[in-house]
């Protein structure tokens, strides 16, 4: 238990002495639960000074206090806390939470929700090489020269192996000093938007599409045009035509989570609009590296460096997210060299440099090949459990769930006719310990009202952090929802 830190505690001036102000400021203190059972109080010299009273009174207090049974002394250690108020005392903790409490509650709870079998968005957490990483890591947080203030840029010698990665990888030209290194693609996205585009600026984003970029087009400002390019919403590029905005943002790869990539032709309109129109193209790369059934086509920024060279007004923005895990928090943006000032202004003014010896540690997995291997390593896993999702959804209500995305990435979504809406699958679903989306999360609430109803009954599975046994129950569990739903 952690020591207590004497924090706020305060004398009130209306007691006859300043024990006794000192008795009843701790015993309020530990009443409230605000000083836990089993914590250390403040040594008796350390607290003196911070009431500013005699040591001699403290110790008057605290032998009180332990005669009370509120405190215990261990020789040699101290005092510490001994009263549990929860267990006794009608306290503000001790009833049934509020509705607000348990809104505040809640986020502490995600988590282990959110990573669940079905989880969009979440990759393998069990097949990541964490022995081999925490030795990085290690090496790494040893050294002296890395444990000050870094670049606001990020790492040289990742944006090195990155350059070189992505060259190799995804066709993007990223000479090293174009690339940004970001907590996250999330942070990527908003230094994106915010280097392009100002408030009541129009931009064009993919709906269904990622939920988190409409958080980020709400907090910038944004004057926000939907489209799809899904061939279930028959929609098209026309819209470009009479699109005069400033920004377009795209999942070219695998668009999520309609998971569906853009030919050649639909780039090559893009690009052309954003030289036409001098507007911005920010491209997320999203699952890129795991392509199943054909070879992932090569990079759109890539495409409108070859078209336009320095011309091209593309931002491409990439993750370590999904190819390792989550939780490293580490992204990157690729920049034409007009933007790099004003985009590294943007990530000093909301993080400043982000952790060098995690960045050091991902340069050495990439020079070493170790990265690539792993991304081979994982694709494989990730076709099987995306074949054997399929397999199994085969089955699910009489053969008559229909799937829509491609077999790539780590997702899978689908939907049915007739029988329960995707409301009432997702909540049977999580009673059974499987954590899915609807597929109208991913959509504006403006727009649902437009959209065909079968959107209604679709679901976005990830298979990413599922693993086979978990697809074969998650599915059979599903078949008796829908089965019974009838």
């Amino acid at each position: 238990m952690q020591p207590i830190d004497v924090g706020v505690l305060e004398l009130d001036g209306c007691h006859p002495s300043k024990q006794h102000a000192l008795y009843v400021a701790i015993q309020s203190k530990i009443l409230r639960g605000d000083w836990p059972t089993q914590a250390r109080l403040p040594a008796t010299r350390v607290l003196a000074n911070e009431v500013s009273v005699s040591r001699n009174t403290v110790v008057a207090v605290y032998e009180q206090l332990r005669a009370e049974g509120y405190i215990a002394s261990k020789r040699g250690s101290g005092y510490f806390v001994l009263l549990h108020p929860e267990h006794y005392l009608h306290t503000h903790k001790s009833g049934p939470k509020s509705t607000k409490e348990e809104d505040i509650a809640a986020p502490f709870k995600m988590p282990g929700i959110r990573n669940r079998p079905f989880s969009p968005g979440v990759p393998d957490l069990v097949h990541f090489p964490y022995k081999k990483w925490a030795r990085l890591v290690q090496i790494h947080m040893q050294r002296a020269i890395l444990a000050g203030q870094s670049d606001i840029q990020g790492s040289l010698a990742l944006r090195k192996a990155l350059s070189e990665y992505l060259l190799t990888s995804r066709s993007v030209v990223a000479p090293a000093h174009r690339i940004i290194i970001t907590t996250g693609a999330q942070q990527a996205l908003f230094i994106a938007l915010n280097a392009v585009v100002k408030r009541g600026d129009p931009v064009l984003m993919e709906n269904p599409g990622y939920s988190q970029m409409r958080k980020v087009m709400q907090q910038v400002g944004a004057n926000v045009t939907y489209f799809s390019l899904a061939t279930q919403f028959d929609s098209d590029l026309s819209v470009l035509g009479d699109f005069a905005g400033k920004a377009l943002y795209l999942t070219p790869s695998n668009q999520y989570p309609m998971g569906h990539s853009l030919d050649t032709q639909a780039r090559m309109r893009c690009i052309e609009w954003s030289i036409k129109s001098d507007g911005w193209i920010i491209e997320d790369d999203y699952d890129s590296e795991f392509q199943f059934a054909n070879r992932p086509y090569p990079s759109l920024q890539g495409l409108a460096a070859k078209l336009h060279g320095d011309q091209a007004n593309v931002i491409y923005i990439g993750t370590f997210g999904k190819a390792f895990v989550p939780s490293l928090r580490v992204g990157y943006m690729v920049v034409p060299d007009a933007l790099v000032d004003q985009c590294l202004s943007l990530k000093d003014a909301t993080s400043g440099c982000s952790p060098i010896h995690i960045e050091e540690a991902l340069a050495d997995v990439i020079a070493q090949g170790d990265y690539l291997r792993h991304i081979k390593k994982m694709r494989n896993l990730y076709q099987q459990k995306h074949a054997a999702f399929v397999a199994c959804l085969s089955h699910v209500y009489h053969g008559g769930v229909e799937v829509i995305s491609q077999a790539a990435g780590l997702h899978v979504t689908f939907r049915w006719e007739g029988g329960p809406d995707a409301y009432h699958v997702k909540k049977s679903l999580a009673e059974k310990g499987f954590t899915i989306r609807t597929l109208d999360y991913y959509c504006d609430d403006n727009t649902l009202s437009q959209m065909p109803d079968w959107i209604h009954r679709c679901l976005v599975a990830g298979i990413g952090n599922s693993s086979l046994e978990d697809i074969e129950a998650g599915l059979s569990a599903l078949n008796d929802i829908l089965e019974k739903g009838c």
